[in-house]
């Protein structure tokens, strides 16, 4: 077994050395209330931190609960197998659990480290299943808890991993709460740029007056087919996610491809739905990295009139009201039997303003989801650092 970590701070060199729990925790077993009287806390799964209870029950006055302070380390005996571990945060402090949800003083060990380490799969995974009982019932007690083996370096150096750690932690959320926010404000403005349920107009203009008119869509869009021969040597196909999640590709090998002569060669900014998934939403508007792509029958592809911005569209298709009309045009059982009967969505009635005013808002709205998937991407790849600090700096 190494005696170093792959990632290190430069500043360290000393080997870690392999010790166990109860070198660095103590039982805490201080009689509170019961569970009448007794102010509540549990440990959420998956590292999630240890939280209020909420007892909607009450409780019982033969149940002896136990107080915990803040900073102690606790973890969910039945819960041990789905990393139900935190510390008990300020705003907790004497609240109180039964033993079942036992708590430790540290010493000697940095919390945030000891925490990073214990919420890995190869701790509580590989240390928890040698405990007694099935997997599902699994009670990891506090002795065999405190038996288990732990690498771990200088309290200084556990110090600057936990500190590093728990700064990642913060960073990813605050960008978590800023696409929170995000996804808030565009819902808002889709509720203020579109006229609500029997409005003739929004409530915010980019200082148009012209009313809103009532339209079919299929008055703004018409079929469009690039047909071509389904090729034998390899292509690449494009599918669309549900939930109005936009399209994907993927390479059809050959020999892999349709049995059917004819495919659908995809252009860019058409409307396209999938028939078998209309009823679940599966409709996009493509863009240049569609085009050219394949499709079966089944992927319909319509061009827009000159009324009509693609950019707008794609929130027309978008909104709740329309993914309810293409349920409500797929007749018949679940799944692939529910087929999207093409004429009953083109009888879909929206307003929609003139081009320059559908232009303003669709370019208001591309700025908060360029937004939205700014932050996104920076709380992924977070937890990507994250999950490799985490690798690499543990033995």
């Amino acid at each position: 077994m190494n005696d170093t970590p792959k990632i290190r701070f430069k500043e360290f060199t000393d080997k870690w050395e392999q010790r166990k729990v109860g070198d660095f925790l103590i039982v805490s077993r201080v009689v509170g209330h019961t569970g009448i009287d007794a102010r509540k806390l549990t440990v959420k799964l998956w590292g999630k931190g240890v939280v209020e209870k909420t007892d909607l029950y009450g409780g019982s006055e033969n149940t002896q609960y136990y107080i915990r302070r803040a900073g102690q380390f606790m973890y969910g005996k039945l819960d041990f197998l789905h990393a139900a571990f935190g510390i008990v945060p300020e705003s907790l402090d004497k609240y109180e659990s039964t033993l079942d949800s036992p708590a430790f003083d540290m010493k000697n060990i940095d919390g945030q480290f000891f925490l990073n380490r214990v919420t890995q799969e190869d701790f509580y995974l590989k240390n928890g299943m040698v405990a007694n009982g099935s997997r599902k019932a699994k009670r990891i007690h506090e002795d065999t808890f405190l038996d288990m083996p732990i690498s771990v370096p200088s309290f200084e150096e556990q110090v600057c991993i936990g500190e590093l750690l728990v700064g990642l932690d913060d960073l990813i959320t605050l960008h978590q709460r800023k696409y929170n926010q995000m996804i808030n404000v565009k819902k808002s403005m889709l509720g203020r740029l579109f006229p609500y349920a029997g409005a003739e107009n929004p409530q915010i203009r980019f200082g148009f007056s012209e009313n809103w008119e009532e339209v079919k869509l299929g008055n703004i869009v018409s079929p469009y087919s690039d047909p071509v021969e389904t090729p034998h040597d390899g292509y690449i196909r494009l599918g669309i996610r549900s939930h109005g999640k936009g399209t994907f590709h993927d390479y059809v090998q050959p020999g892999q491809e349709l049995e059917t002569a004819q495919m659908h060669r995809v252009a860019a900014h058409k409307f396209i739905v999938n028939i078998t998934f209309g009823w679940e939403h599966a409709v996009a508007i493509t863009n240049q990295q569609d085009a050219g792509k394949l499709v079966s029958h089944r992927f319909p592809q319509f061009s827009m009139t000159d009324s009509i911005d693609d950019s707008f569209l794609k929130y027309v298709i978008l909104d709740e009201r329309f993914k309810h009309h293409l349920f409500l045009s797929s007749p018949g059982g679940a799944g692939r039997n529910r087929v999207l009967n093409i004429p009953q969505m083109l009888e879909y009635k929206t307003r929609i303003p003139k081009i320059e005013e559908q232009r303003q808002i669709a370019g208001l709205l591309d700025s908060v989801n360029n937004l939205i998937d700014l932050y996104a991407d920076k709380v992924q790849k977070l937890k990507q650092i994250k999950s490799a600090c985490l690798d690499g700096m543990f033995i």
